[in-house]
């Protein structure tokens, strides 16, 4: 089979960010907490390569809960926990015969966790700037179905360090923002180290009870590793992946605390990753 990856945690950690994230961190005693639905089906994947080929129809479904907390008004704690995930594949049908050659599987469970610790380095300035230390914890099943094929979870730990920069200004008379990030991830058993980066900018509208939000972020392998246990199979998480995602969101603020969001995001390129988009919506809520 073709070597495959789904664009999972990148697209949970900065489209389910809605208002939170970037350079600021959250004021003492403040939050935002996030419900989300993720999910993402696909036949056809971007090879090692960058070209495009079809694959049996695959999908995953995740459910999670992101949240941010001050502790102090320069450093914050972070949460994402996708506290149940589905992933599957579809019968693998003969074209000529109609018989099915493979059956298709499916496994549920809690999948991979991050967890961060956020710390304004430049704060109530016009350019705000934090540093982010994010460990991500192998808490999903890396081996699942009869070919060990069907992942919830890479079976690694990883450290990621991510600088962030941002600024908010008026445009006439629209509220707006602007975000830049670049981080380092250190991957453990054998998966290649990442370089991740981005830009985001929003604009709120009708007194801020509307935000549109623009998001370009992209990984980079730097194929330093050794594991090569995930290449020739239909894996979730493949190692030496890369891609460049745009991807829109729209949230409304119900009332001062309560907003819901909707989020698309998409491949413009990519190796290692499939080719289709994926969907969120959510349900927030603001301290």
């Amino acid at each position: 089979m073709k070597r495959l990856c789904f664009l999972i945690f990148i697209s949970f950690l900065f489209s389910f960010s809605a208002f939170a994230g970037g350079g600021w961190p959250q004021p003492k005693g403040h939050g935002f907490f996030k419900f989300s639905q993720w999910w993402l089906i696909s036949d056809q994947h971007f090879t090692d390569t960058g070209l495009l080929d079809p694959n049996v129809t695959q999908g995953i479904f995740t459910t999670s809960i992101y949240a941010e907390y001050g502790f102090t008004d320069r450093l914050t704690g972070i949460l994402y926990f996708p506290l149940f995930s589905r992933t599957y594949f579809n019968n693998t049908v003969s074209a000529t015969t109609g018989e099915i050659l493979t059956a298709g599987e499916a496994i549920n469970g809690v999948a991979d966790t991050d967890i961060s610790l956020k710390y304004g380095l430049i704060v109530n300035k016009p350019v705000v700037l934090s540093a982010t230390l994010t460990l991500g914890l192998p808490f999903g099943e890396s081996q699942g179905g009869t070919a060990g094929n069907l992942q919830l979870g890479d079976g690694e730990f990883n450290q990621m360090l991510q600088l962030d920069a941002g600024t908010s200004f008026q445009l006439g008379k629209v509220a707006a923002y602007a975000n830049a990030y670049a981080g380092f991830n250190n991957r453990t058993n054998g998966f290649s180290d990442e370089l991740r980066y981005g830009i985001e900018a929003g604009t709120g509208f009708f007194g801020s009870k509307l935000y549109t939000i623009f998001r370009l972020y992209g990984i980079s392998s730097l194929k330093n590793g050794s594991n090569r246990n995930n290449e020739n199979s239909t894996s979730i998480f493949a190692n030496n992946t890369e891609f460049l995602t745009f991807s829109p969101e729209i949230a409304y603020n119900i009332n001062e605390k309560w907003g819901v969001s909707a989020t698309y995001a998409s491949a413009l390129k990519g190796r290692l990753i499939f080719a289709a988009p994926s969907y969120a919506v959510g349900v927030y809520l603001n301290l």
